[in-house]
């Protein structure tokens, strides 16, 4: 039998490469191969004294040469044999996972070592005989031999599965199980019943076949004890010896199924050990002691007041921090106070044990984004620039999704080029990001040329992205547009729904244009789809824009029979219309009405309200009103500014005018030439009050 050590430590490349680059006392090459189990013991002894006496070794380790065989051919290897090999194949390669969970930091050198001790003691706890020596082996701990047995035990049940597993794999195709299914089958046995039966079937089978196989191999026992009582069989003596074996060939070893006994894995492992420096992250190293004091001063100070260099200083001397580390502690102060951790992160990528990647910028801007801190995230990308580090793919992409957030299109428009010109391929959110910059600019005609782009390439683009260009088409009153979006919905499979039927009549709408309005209002209605409140006072509006209040009355009539009830949107509407024929009466009903709902009203009706009682010389309403305005001021329009500021010139309520254009210019709106133009005009006009009429005596 070959020695168990030559198996586990001749086939295990990688650790065997090492021992023969080690300044152990091993002669290469070997001249003989011994047999026994102390190879490591051996290897001294055979450097002490190159001749050996044979008549010295232990004859286990010995096996007879014929005189006319100088050269025997070897053995062909046991089921015993075998069996030892894959034991010893699984035990090296747990053991080693085992030593490098435990060690990482250690050089893998030594970790071979330590591995070469612990086989050198598990081979002689295995076999004691074998390994009589006059030094005995390393003494290994207590937590060291359950580990050992641990794995061997684990091991030993991967083993007994597989060989499980192999001789149910032999019996599920065997004659008797196969009939049995066939059987079953005819009666009507299928599916993962049958599959169960099929392996109980097995099962049954292979218990049958060891039971037998056992009774034999107990019978020939006892046959072989009788034989050799009655002196049928004698008893061999042990051959002389004549030579030490010399091997042939190579020993080939083989772990699941990949052959290691080429010497190239010995360099492939260094490699990947290097690799894995690079890609599996390290562990951060325990914050305790000194180290821990260091943190909990971080995360008791004030990012606003308190300077955090001096003592990222300490935490560096104290803990001796990698990157890894600063990691660690990157993510505890995030989850403690976020503006401490922008702070240090920002400070940290001047930190040169840090040593900061690009990825590390990104992210941090990335962060700065996502919290609305625009101006950090440019400070940190001019960093990013100063130090000579270029933004890569992830950092462009990171820059498109704030600066539209943002509502930058020209900075928007630069990080999409500079993502280009890195020949990569956007993707469906880099394309919505700048479609919504482009619309929220008020330019839908870029956005949509980018959808075309989109399907050029192969690229669907969705729902939502076409009614975001839809929707800008039609809030400035762009019919051609919304019609072309409209088109290449239906081209894309895209079936209209009430919001595409509502934005095309809110283009018609803003357009004038109340027949064609009423046409997809129509068509809409024919379709099925039910229209809303807004899509109601949409086509109302259109009607208004014409003054065609018959129509929008008859319209409203024929949805009341069908059960529509108009909601806001449409009062809205409607009280917009009413205040500008001065049916004050009328328009104060529906906003009683709609004060009644419980529902808010919308900022829509308040300006209507207000020019309307500044055209109709209602000095105190208006106040009241200009009031609510004020506090809105940030959801309000230009168009609405501009109505207000007319109805308010139009009222001789010029302060107040000036006042609310003043507001107007500060949300970034300009007024109209004309208006702008009598807003002058009524300013150089002093306002002259009625002159008293003076009442006689007689009464005039």
């Amino acid at each position: 039998m070959r020695t168990l050590t030559s198996k586990l430590f001749s086939k295990t490349s990688p650790l065997l490469h090492r021992l023969r680059r080690n300044p152990l006392p091993l002669p290469l090459p070997l001249p003989f191969l011994l047999s026994g189990k102390t190879l490591i013991r051996s290897i001294h002894d055979y450097s002490s004294n190159p001749n050996p006496n044979p008549e010295t070794l232990p004859s286990r380790f010995l096996q007879p040469i014929p005189t006319n065989s100088p050269t025997p051919p070897p053995a062909a290897e046991t089921e015993e044999d075998a069996n030892m090999n894959e034991f010893l194949s699984r035990f090296v390669y747990s053991i080693r996972g085992k030593i490098s969970e435990a060690y990482p930091d250690l050089p893998r050198d030594t970790r071979d070592s330590m591995l070469l001790i612990i086989c050198q003691n598990v081979i002689a706890r295995l076999d004691p005989a074998a390994a009589a020596s006059d030094e005995p082996p390393i003494d290994l701990s207590e937590d060291l031999w359950k580990t050992i047995l641990d794995v061997s035990a684990s091991v030993n049940e991967a083993m007994r599965r597989d060989r499980v597993r192999a001789e149910l794999r032999k019996y599920l195709h065997c004659d008797e199980v196969k009939q049995m299914c066939r059987f079953a089958g005819e009666v009507g046995i299928r599916g993962d019943f049958l599959r169960e039966l099929r392996f109980k079937w097995a099962r049954e089978k292979m218990e049958e076949v060891d039971f037998y196989r056992e009774l034999e191999r107990m019978r020939d026992q006892i046959k072989k004890e009788e034989d050799m009582e009655k002196g049928l069989i004698e008893v061999s003596e042990k051959p002389k010896i004549t030579a030490l074996p010399q091997r042939k060939g190579k020993i080939r070893y083989k772990i699941y199924g990949l052959d290691m006994s080429d010497p190239k894995w010995s360099e492939v492992s260094e490699r990947l050990e290097e690799a894995e420096k690079q890609v599996v992250p390290e562990e951060a190293r325990p914050v305790v002691g000194r180290s821990k004091r260091v943190e909990d001063r971080i995360m008791d100070l004030d990012p606003k007041k308190d300077d955090l260099k001096p003592v990222f200083k300490e935490f560096e001397e104290a803990l001796s921090a990698k990157r890894v580390d600063w990691l660690a502690l990157l993510d505890r102060i995030n989850e403690h106070n976020e503006d401490l951790y922008f702070k240090a992160a920002e400070l940290l990528l001047d930190e040169q044990t840090f040593n900061p990647s690009t990825r590390d910028y990104s992210k941090l801007i990335d962060a700065h984004s996502k919290a609305g801190r625009i101006q950090d995230a440019e400070r940190t990308l001019n960093k990013m620039l100063e130090k000579g580090i270029q933004p890569d793919v992830l950092t462009s992409i990171v820059l498109i999704h704030m600066y539209s957030k943002a509502g930058d299109l020209n900075k928007t428009k630069e990080a999409f080029e500079k993502l280009r010109q890195e020949n990569f391929q956007p993707d469906l959110r880099v394309y919505r990001s700048v479609i919504t910059a482009y619309v929220n600019a008020g330019v839908p005609k870029q956005g949509e040329t980018l959808i075309r782009e989109m399907e050029e390439k192969g690229m669907k683009p969705t729902r939502e992205i076409y009614l975001q260009v839809l929707r800008a088409f039609a809030g400035s009153g762009q019919v051609d547009g919304a019609r072309r979006i409209v088109c290449t919905m239906q081209f894309a499979g895209i079936e209209p729904d009430l919001e595409s039927y509502k934005l095309l009549i809110e283009a018609y709408s803003q357009a004038g244009d109340p027949d064609q309005a009423r046409g997809h209002f129509d068509d809409m209605m024919r379709s099925g789809v039910k229209p809303d409140d807004q899509c109601t006072a949409s086509m109302v509006s259109a009607y208004g824009k014409k003054n065609m209040l018959d129509k929008a009355v008859d319209l409203l009539l024929k949805l009341e029979k069908e059960g529509f009830e108009p909601g806001v949107a449409t009062n809205a509407v409607l009280v917009g219309w009413f205040g500008k024929l001065k049916l004050v009466e009328e328009a104060e009903l529906l906003v009683k009405k709609m004060k009644e709902s419980g529902e808010e009203l919308p900022v829509e009706v308040h300006v209507s309200l207000c020019e309307m009682y500044s055209r109709a010389g209602k000095e105190q309403k208006v106040r009241q009103l200009l009031k609510i305005l004020e506090g809105r001021k940030n959801v309000m329009k230009g168009d609405q500014f501009e109505r207000v500021v007319s109805g308010l010139v139009a009222g001789r309520l010029l302060n107040d005018a000036k006042r609310f254009y003043d507001v107007m210019q500060e949300r970034g709106f300009t007024l109209s030439e004309s208006v702008k133009v009598g807003l002058m005009a009524a300013q150089s006009i002093p306002r002259h009050e009625p002159a008293k009429k003076k009442i006689g005596k007689d009464g005039w």
